[in-house]
């Protein structure tokens, strides 16, 4: 996703809760301090699947709002 966005390509990284600071770090240590995380809540392991697909459906929405956001 960094090079992605390096590239100005709209790129993003899921994240779940208790791993956003570590995800923002990594962002900035490979050199895209601003990379968007789409932020789903925690864990995702061993959840039924209707959990998993409510939460994809909650990354996908703040994907579809930052795919608008740059498209203006």
């Amino acid at each position: 996703m960094t090079e992605l966005a390096k590239r100005g390509l709209i790129a993003a990284a899921v994240c779940s809760t208790p791993f956003e600071r570590l995800g923002r770090t990594q962002a900035r240590v490979l050199g895209v301090p601003d990379l968007t995380l789409l932020m789903i809540p925690h864990p995702l392991g061993g959840m039924a699947i209707d959990v998993v697909k409510t939460r994809a459906a909650v990354a996908a929405e703040q994907l579809v709002r930052l795919i608008r956001e740059h498209a203006k």
